[in-house]
């Protein structure tokens, strides 16, 4: 027996302040989050809430901010924690200094925040940041010394044009494609 119409979905839940504090924390619980992410989130429950069933979205609003502003009062949401969290993990997985800002802005991070983050970031790792990361993601895609030597000179270009993609400079880019092994890059 076939269907003629999908499944009705369940409308949304009326949103009140104890629900959003429900909703923030057990948010907080699985994710590590910037208050503005976090804000995204509630303010659509929000907007759900109020097209389904008439609840005055500025009231949700005030609601959203007041429990935004005490969980920064508490340290519960700390976005220059949460931007050094997701600096150096970017970082680690072999993510460019430049694509680490665009990264922490679209998840609401201000220009300072980002900055003091990467600040911290550099004075924690040995060398470049670029050249470290550079390192770190032909490591995890085996590119250049990471690639077996037969097959290196034909993957050169490719090589250099996924460092590139990813926001290394060529300088940087060549450095770790031409290297030798992975402890000769300087």
């Amino acid at each position: 027996m076939t269907r003629d119409q999908p499944p009705a979905r369940k409308p949304p839940r009326l949103v009140t302040a104890q629900y959003l504090e429900n909703a923030a924390l057990h948010y907080l619980q699985r994710f590590a989050s910037s208050s503005a992410s976090l804000r995204r989130v509630l303010m659509r429950k929000v907007d759900r809430s109020a097209q389904a069933h008439g609840t005055d979205p500025a009231e949700g609003a005030r609601w959203v901010e007041d429990l935004i502003a005490r969980y920064q009062r508490s340290g519960l949401l700390n976005d220059v924690a949460y931007a050094e969290m997701r600096a150096a993990s970017l970082h680690r997985r072999g993510t460019s200094t430049r694509a680490i800002r665009e990264k922490l802005s679209a998840k609401g991070i201000g220009r300072d925040e980002a900055d003091r983050a990467l600040e911290s970031l550099d004075e924690e790792v040995e060398g470049d940041l670029n050249l470290t990361a550079a390192l770190a993601l032909a490591r995890r895609r085996r590119l250049g010394p990471y690639r077996l030597p037969e097959k290196r000179a034909a993957f050169r270009d490719k090589d250099l044009a996924a460092l590139g993609r990813a926001g290394f400079a060529y300088d940087i880019a060549r450095r770790v494609v031409d290297a030798e092994d992975p402890d000769s890059v300087e």
